[in-house]
């Protein structure tokens, strides 16, 4: 009796092994995950007059800033800029990063936020101005919070600056990818000066 259950057992796990082997698909081209195709940017396409605002209130704008002002990019920062900033803006750049602090700060929370900056967007695009979505913030700035403005802020974007360690699953390099825009990665935040420098005529 026991031999019988013992050959059963073996006869099972055969079965088992058979079924496991059939259903890897881990060498077949179909089961390769995706990789997000992006180029960088080939030539400048921004020009001046700048607008600079946030997308979720957090203190990397100013950050952004210094790094346009070091190149000598005059622009106009405003934290909740409106479609009604846009007159005779050739530039709009979007400081990436979600703070709760900063939203409640001025007054809003994720969703108005969002509304606003899709707004702003989705204007300056029938506009013809020129967007970059610039995330700087690396890890710092992902998260369920600020993961929510990311997606906004690339839907309509003519180019993207983002530092590699905020992109780290490929979420804004996927993004790019689908829009077919340029997105440069840099190692650090300070890279960025200089890659956006590049970015105008």
């Amino acid at each position: 009796m026991k031999k019988k259950i013992s050959v059963f057992l073996v006869i099972m796990l055969l079965g088992m092994l058979i079924m496991a082997c059939g259903n890897d698909t881990s060498n077949k081209p179909e089961a390769v995950a995706e990789v997000a195709t992006i180029e960088g940017l080939k030539e400048p396409i921004a020009e001046r007059p700048v607008l600079l605002t946030s997308v979720g209130q957090s203190a990397d704008v100013e950050m952004v800033k210094t790094m346009l002002t070091k190149n000598e990019i005059e622009v106009t920062m405003k934290m909740t800029a409106t479609e009604a900033d846009l007159t005779d803006i050739k530039t709009l750049i979007l400081a990436v990063g979600g703070s709760s602090k900063g939203l409640g700060a001025a007054g809003i929370d994720a969703d108005q936020e969002i509304e606003r900056v899709s707004a702003l967007v989705n204007a300056a695009d029938e506009a013809g101005i020129t967007i970059i979505a610039v995330h700087i913030g690396g890890e710092a700035r992902r998260g369920e919070l600020s993961d929510k403005f990311i997606a906004p802020s690339f839907a309509k974007a003519d180019y993207a600056i983002v530092v590699m360690a905020g992109d780290k699953d490929g979420l804004m390099a996927g993004l790019a990818s689908d829009a077919k825009i340029p997105m440069d990665v840099v190692n650090t935040m300070s890279d960025i000066t200089a890659t956006l420098k590049a970015a105008f005529k």
